[in-house]
């Protein structure tokens, strides 16, 4: 009589294990998880893990606001994803390969793949010239171009701060090709072993589309350059459009497409909103620093009342930015597929 209520028992632990693994608290990120209540910040687990890891790694403020923007975009992608494989969609597996690509990128880009970037951004060697005192760019080109500009007397102090941003975000963009070009390179030596003859002609079409996609990243770069080279040499012209170095690209990358007159209207007009939304999200950014480092200063007095209350203040910042961050950067997503999108269309025709 004893065996069958082993046997019971047994059922019963293996039920509750499987009842907690498809539980509504495993599965709704809203729900408090194990002892401390703390709320799951991603459905994905694999992307909830990398946020955990930068939150242990001590990331400062901004940059964990804005891997969260990230990490909710790749999340919101790959749920996308695999609702399209359960209804039998993405059968050559294009859209699980770039799926993986951007979250390589993602691990890249905030220093998480285990690997650190020793390349100077305008090459694949190794740095071939010392850091200096007065360079900022991690590039001779651009750090000369900077350090004339600045010295030239050219520009009021408002514009130089104008100026410096965009050399900032030229360095970002380079760096982003970089990881890129790797990243593409990592897959192609995995993809190497061809199976069958129609499993190589779908991975080389597939190869030949991320080699064009790094040939327009570099042609984005060399262009970003000759318009940083003109501003420095020549001034802001007084007519410019946009004052945010991320709307000027979409801008520039606009007119470079084959849009109407009416459409280049339309995307102005909507690019004047997106450029105040990005104004917006890095006022709040600086507050966040701000915010971040009072937040230490008071942790160091020990003063329980005024650390409970700059907690909540920098807790509440916090959630803000991350919010704004994620929807300026889903609307520049949109922005850029829309002008690719349009830019092909008028092509094919």
């Amino acid at each position: 009589m004893k065996r069958p209520f082993v046997v019971v028992v047994v059922l019963c632990f293996v039920a509750g294990g499987m009842a907690g693994k498809y539980s509504r608290q495993m599965n709704d990120p809203q729900l408090p998880e194990g002892d401390g209540g703390r709320k799951q910040e991603f459905r994905v687990a694999k992307l909830g893990q990398v946020w955990d890891k930068a939150v242990r790694m001590q990331m400062s403020p901004v940059r964990l606001s804005e891997l969260h923007s990230d990490l909710k975009i790749q999340e919101k992608d790959e749920l996308q994803w695999k609702k399209m494989k359960v209804e039998g969609l993405d059968e050559t597996g294009d859209k699980e390969a770039q799926l993986r690509q951007n979250f390589n990128v993602i691990l890249a880009k905030y220093g998480m793949d285990g690997k650190r970037d020793t390349r100077s951004p305008e090459s694949n060697s190794l740095k071939d010239h010392e850091t200096k005192e007065g360079d900022m760019f991690d590039d001779p080109r651009l750090d000369k171009l900077w350090n004339k500009a600045k010295n030239s007397g050219k520009f009021l102090q408002e514009e130089l701060l104008s100026l410096k941003r965009e050399f900032q975000h030229h360095k970002d963009k380079i760096h982003e090709y970089n990881i890129v070009m790797d990243t593409v390179s990592r897959t192609e030596e995995i993809h190497k072993n061809v199976i069958s003859p129609l499993e190589g002609d779908v991975k080389e079409h597939a190869v030949h589309q991320k080699h064009t996609e790094l040939k327009q990243k570099m042609r984005d770069l060399n262009q970003g350059f000759q318009r940083l080279r003109k501003i420095s040499h020549e001034g802001f012209n007084e007519d410019s459009e946009f004052r945010e170095p991320r709307v000027i690209e979409l801008w520039e990358s606009a007119k470079r497409s084959n849009l109407t007159e009416d459409e280049l209207d339309s995307l102005k007009e909507e690019l004047r909103h997106f450029e105040t939304k990005v104004e917006k999200h890095s006022h709040y950014q600086e507050q966040l620093e701000l915010s971040h480092q009072k937040l230490l200063h008071v942790e160091a007095l020990g003063d329980t009342e005024h650390i409970k209350k700059n907690k909540d203040k920098y807790n509440s910042l916090s959630e803000k930015t991350r919010e704004m961050g994620y929807k300026m950067k889903k609307h520049m997503q949109d922005l850029t597929n829309k002008i690719s999108r349009q830019g092909l269309n008028h092509n094919e025709l």
